[in-house]
């Protein structure tokens, strides 16, 4: 595999991005105080799901968060966060976003540094 085949544009920040505004839903039920709240988020699964439960879940204000696909046959994701009650459990969903977000450009940062050193072999099975 050549170092061609990921030409990919480098910088993501840059590129614009179209925000779907009913991406997320804040679903009923939701505590008054705002410390614990059930979102819905369209169009994702597991692979966006576990990633973002388990940063979630390393904020220190943060309680409780699990997520579930509610049908297999549905692109649909809930998510469940519980705080302590410093931060409100939207704040906590921005904070794992943004945080989930920076890791990802932190990883695929190293992964093109590596890539332009160039001393990698690929090994064909």
């Amino acid at each position: 595999m050549a170092q061609e085949d990921f030409d990919v544009p480098m910088d993501t920040q840059e590129q614009e991005q179209d925000v779907d505004l009913e991406k997320i839903k804040l679903l009923p039920n939701a505590s008054d105080d705002g410390t614990s709240a059930s979102f819905q988020v369209i169009d994702e699964d597991h692979t966006l799901g576990n990633a973002l439960r388990y940063i979630i879940m390393k904020n220190p204000e943060v309680e409780f968060c699990g997520y579930s696909i509610p049908h297999p046959s549905e692109n649909k994701l809930n998510i469940r966060i519980q705080t302590y009650g410093n931060i409100t459990a939207v704040e906590a969903l921005h904070q794992g976003l943004d945080n989930l977000s920076e890791l990802c450009v932190t990883i695929e940062g190293n992964f093109r540094e590596q890539l332009e050193k160039g001393d990698y072999k690929s090994i064909e099975p």
